[in-house]
């Protein structure tokens, strides 16, 4: 990834909140306040999707991300963002605010989870 798109995604999504970009495998997890709600790979965004929001990119034919592992197809809950979100900020930050809340709902659904093993509270 360009340094050029990392910084075009952040001036995007800065309706939404802060980002943060984490080398994954071939491509980079896109988060926000430590929960990834997207993924960059060969330069294309992909946004988290789940039951609430999939019909949002089917309705646009977009496509979810699939790679291939011995010889298996895996397709993950992550589709094609529209062209739309890198070019308006407010779209962005729409599409981001769903793609993220797909993500808490995924993270509360799972139990005994790495990622809360981990956090502890922060004094208030």
């Amino acid at each position: 990834m360009t340094r050029e798109f990392a910084h075009h995604l952040s001036d995007i999504f800065r309706l939404f909140g802060p980002i943060g970009l984490k080398r994954m495998f071939s491509g980079y997890g896109v988060f926000h306040d430590g929960i990834m709600f997207g993924l960059i790979h060969d330069e294309t965004l992909y946004l988290k999707a789940d039951a609430q929001t999939v019909a949002d990119f089917a309705a646009l034919g977009l496509g979810q991300f699939q790679y291939v592992r011995q010889g298996k197809t895996i397709g993950l809950s992550y589709y094609q963002a529209p062209e739309s979100v890198l070019e308006d900020i407010h779209e962005a930050a729409q599409w981001a605010r769903h793609a993220f809340e797909a993500a808490l709902r995924a993270d509360a659904s799972k139990t005994g989870s790495a990622r809360r093993r981990q956090t502890t509270p922060t004094a208030k």
